[in-house]
């Protein structure tokens, strides 16, 4: 019996976990949840998982839980703030975390999860791409499983050997190939881009995803985060990695061998495909999506990325050869940029443009080495004032 605790449980992976989980309550006991605000949909989960905790990062948001579960005779402990969360991912209570926590606000939990020897689902890619070998170093010691939850992440792993565990090096492996829809933009003409709408770029063609997330499809910096998370879970260099889009989503990664083999991993673009997999693994699981119908899809597309509509894969690309603090400052500055997007207040092209100037000024800053938690975030703090300051200037200037 599996017990887990889904931090993000009310996002979109923490909801897919949660719908796999209820179809093997056999094996998985709900013990916690944990989100930031959303105490509507977390009362829901509360009722039908009946988890032992919850925890929910903003204060009012914990009171209206409570009140709410008052109301209804219902009897469950609510903690509340940052450490409530990284309280509930160290405590023995769940011995397997699904860690969905989107940006860089998963960071300390999901440390906390890797330093108790859990397993840990990694769903943000965030942890991974600011402070990637630190992590995998602590997994190593601490005798934690990562199991990747990424679509590409998790096809990679499902190609690589049984034996095989993240943080290891991938033996025999050429090449890993990352698969990219390609996001909405992918046919739009260049000079429509700078007019394109934060509506426009959250309506992902395949998958169902969160307005972060899907505005990093659009911008296909998704993809760049994944090169570089990549390199940390399998310890592939950049120059063994690469991207090709594939708009059908069917094909979710490919693994390159040595001789000469390719194995692929294809199915549904459904989240809860990767997730099962994640739950079940070593075994194989129902996960309530249905199969292929090959016939039917006809074919399938590949192409290469077109570097002048997708600058910020280049960007990426960038940091991962450089390494050192720039995959740090490469995330932080696209957070608060696609925020300012997300909001109206910068153009769609104008993301790109911002982590750029980050990282370019990173290059020359007295930035400390990440090698431990707070220098990861000394370094995240630095990127998103001075991304600020870029957005501010820019404001001023338009």
């Amino acid at each position: 019996m599996r017990r887990l605790l889904v931090l993000g449980s009310t996002g979109s992976v923490g909801c897919n976990t949660l719908d796999v989980a209820a179809r093997h309550r056999d094996r998985i006991e709900i013990v916690a949840l944990a989100a930031r605000c959303d105490d509507q949909t977390m009362f829901e989960q509360i009722r039908v998982f009946a988890p032992r905790c919850v925890a929910l990062v903003e204060a009012a948001a914990a009171d209206r839980l409570r009140e709410r579960l008052r109301q209804a005779g219902m009897n469950c402990e609510v903690l509340q703030g940052d450490g409530a969360i990284e309280t509930l991912a160290s405590d023995p209570e769940s011995d397997t975390v699904m860690a969905a926590i989107v940006g860089a606000a998963g960071l300390a939990s999901t440390r906390c999860a890797i330093v108790a020897g859990k397993r840990v689902l990694i769903a943000n890619k965030e942890p991974l791409v600011m402070a990637g070998t630190m992590m995998m170093t602590e997994a190593a010691a601490h005798g934690a499983t990562i199991i990747p939850i990424d679509s590409e992440h998790n096809a990679i792993f499902q190609c690589l050997p049984d034996h095989y565990r993240c943080g290891q090096a991938a033996e025999g492996v050429r090449r890993l190939i990352l698969t990219a829809s390609g996001g909405p933009f992918r046919d739009t003409p260049l000079e429509k881009l700078c007019t394109v709408t934060p509506e426009q770029a959250v309506r992902h063609p395949n998958w169902s995803m969160g307005p972060k997330i899907s505005v990093d499809s659009s911008t296909l910096m998704n993809k760049g985060l994944e090169l570089i998370e990549a390199s940390v879970l399998y310890r592939l260099p950049a120059e063994a990695l690469d991207v090709v889009i594939h708009p059908e989503s069917i094909v979710h990664s490919l693994v390159e061998y040595v001789d000469g083999s390719t194995l692929a991993q294809l199915g549904q673009p459904d989240m809860r495909v990767p997730i099962a997999h994640a739950l079940a693994w070593p075994e194989r699981w129902s996960s309530g999506v249905g199969g292929l119908d090959l016939a039917a899809l006809g074919r399938l597309r590949f192409a290469a990325p077109d570097p002048i509509r997708f600058p910020c894969l280049q960007l990426a690309r960038h940091a991962l050869a450089a390494a050192g603090v720039l995959p740090n400052v490469l995330n932080a500055a696209n957070e608060i940029a696609v925020q300012a997007f997300l909001q109206g207040r910068i153009g769609f092209m104008q993301i790109a443009a911002t982590v750029e100037q980050c990282c370019d000024a990173a290059v020359v800053a007295d930035l400390p080495t990440p090698a431990d938690i707070p220098a990861v975030l000394q370094v995240d703090a630095w990127a998103r004032h001075h991304a600020l300051g870029v957005l501010s200037r820019r404001t001023l200037n338009a």
